[in-house]
């Protein structure tokens, strides 16, 4: 996820950099460590890689561009929007032409993990003792963690990617007096919702990346997983037929076109009302209060129903990260823009771009009345502390649970689109369960194996 939606672009004025005692200051905190030390990089170019590019996200980057280029004379950074469905492709071609950007944020930990493993990573060392390893929650860069003992990257924030939304109006006119807890009180509270135009829910039945994300996080909630903890091939169990069969009884209260639906669909979807329920993470917050605003009070969210009371919720979270890619041409420069991203003043401002959506990796951040002051953070306290909190102790493929070894061939998975592919053959094509998760399983082996 990532979880990513609005890519609409927007003319942005640039704003202008501070200037004074906090660049200054800016600049004496970063000058102490070695990649720091160069006062001026002449006609540097930094290129910056992001599939989050909605305009208020654009706004910030702005920001922080301009502060940086006014504390680093001679550096010009330019943020280049890629795409959460195509930028492998995109990170591929440009490692095959060795045109690399020097920084890539917002792309999930589990794809920097596979792309360390290939040898296309930097260190990340140097920017995390430069940020402040005491400054982030407990266990953040656990994720990061390579088997040679360095950090692929960081987290540029966490996000609660599959948190179930509802419609608390919604639910008192069908007289449901609680949010489900499991798949046959949702599957029964979105029937009871469903009518007037409205649908049950929102789920995407395509080849994407937005289908392989719901089917993982069906499978966990079934009590399976995708992978044992040593990495062999999993998916061939009862848990997954159960997942698969709770997606495909799900088709008739989704809305007709969800054939073809991805990540935007998937939030606007609710946010517009056309849904019921919604699958999305925190960016749901922002949306309803600038987009459909007579909802905004009757919308809250929990985490994601599980098959049963005996198997504990989970929160997917594809972990946002921040990575410098190998054979940039400026390897300090972009160490030093990367730390640089965590400045209070433009973090805040990224963050607070989609509050709630993205959330903050560093202890002093989620404390600082910069952030806590927002609008929207006061008035969903408890959906944001839901959210941070749950997302925090999260997983996604390459990091299934704690016990896991890194999967650092999830990137390839989601590429290949091979978990939405059997959605579709399930549930839209009605094709045979079991048939089908043994042929997942013979392609998931096959990668793996790659």
């Amino acid at each position: 996820m990532t979880a990513k939606i609005d890519k609409t672009g927007a003319a942005i004025t640039r704003r202008r950099a501070l200037q004074g005692a906090g660049i200054a200051g800016m600049a004496a905190t970063f000058g102490s460590l070695p990649f720091m030390r160069s006062a001026r990089a002449a006609d540097t170019t930094l290129r910056w890689w992001s599939p989050q590019s909605a305009p208020a996200q654009l706004a910030a980057y702005k920001f922080q561009i301009a502060q940086f280029q006014a504390a680093n004379p001679g550096v010009k950074v330019v943020f280049e929007p890629t795409s959460d469905e195509t930028y492998p492709a995109q990170l591929a071609a440009a490692y095959a032409s060795g045109q690399v950007p020097d920084i890539v944020t917002h792309t999930p930990s589990f794809s920097v993990a596979s792309y360390y493993a290939k040898g296309l990573v930097e260190p990340f060392d140097d920017v995390i003792k430069a940020i402040g390893p005491d400054k982030y929650y407990e266990g953040a860069n656990q994720t990061y963690k390579a088997g040679d003992g360095h950090f692929t990257g960081t987290g540029i924030g966490n996000t609660a990617a599959d948190n179930l939304w509802v419609r608390k109006d919604l639910m008192q006119k069908a007289g449901i007096d609680k949010i489900p807890d499991t798949w046959d009180e949702l599957r029964t509270a979105a029937k009871k919702m469903q009518g007037g135009g409205i649908y049950g829910v929102p789920l995407p039945f395509a080849k994407n990346s937005a289908t392989s994300f719901v089917v993982t996080t069906f499978i966990h909630g079934a009590g399976g997983q995708i992978f044992t903890p040593d990495l062999q091939v999993a998916i061939d169990s009862d848990a997954t037929a159960n997942a698969l069969e709770f997606y495909k009884s799900l088709r008739e209260l989704a809305p007709p076109g969800a054939t073809s639906y991805s990540w935007g669909e998937l939030i606007t979807s609710f946010v517009s009302g056309a849904t019921a329920t919604g699958y999305y993470a925190g960016r749901v917050l922002v949306n309803v209060s600038k987009q459909n605003p007579g909802i905004a009070d009757q919308i809250t969210c929990a985490q994601y129903p599980t098959i049963s009371a005996s198997v504990p919720k989970s929160t997917l979270n594809d972990f946002p990260s921040v990575f410098i890619p190998k054979g940039t041409k400026n390897l300090e420069v972009a160490k030093k823009f990367a730390a640089f991203l965590f400045e209070p003043d433009g973090y805040i401002k990224q963050l607070l771009a989609a509050p709630g959506h993205v959330l903050p990796v560093l202890k002093t951040i989620a404390a600082n009345p910069a952030y806590t002051s927002d609008p929207i953070i006061q008035k969903y306290p408890k959906e944001i502390e839901l959210m941070t909190v749950n997302a925090a102790k999260g997983y996604n493929m390459g990091f299934e649970s704690p016990a896991h070894k890194p999967n650092t061939k999830s990137v390839d998975i989601i590429a290949a689109d091979v978990l939405s592919e059997m959605v579709q053959r399930v549930a839209v094509n009605n094709e045979n369960t079991k048939t089908v998760m043994g042929d997942t399983a013979k392609k998931l082996e096959a990668i793996m194996k790659s």
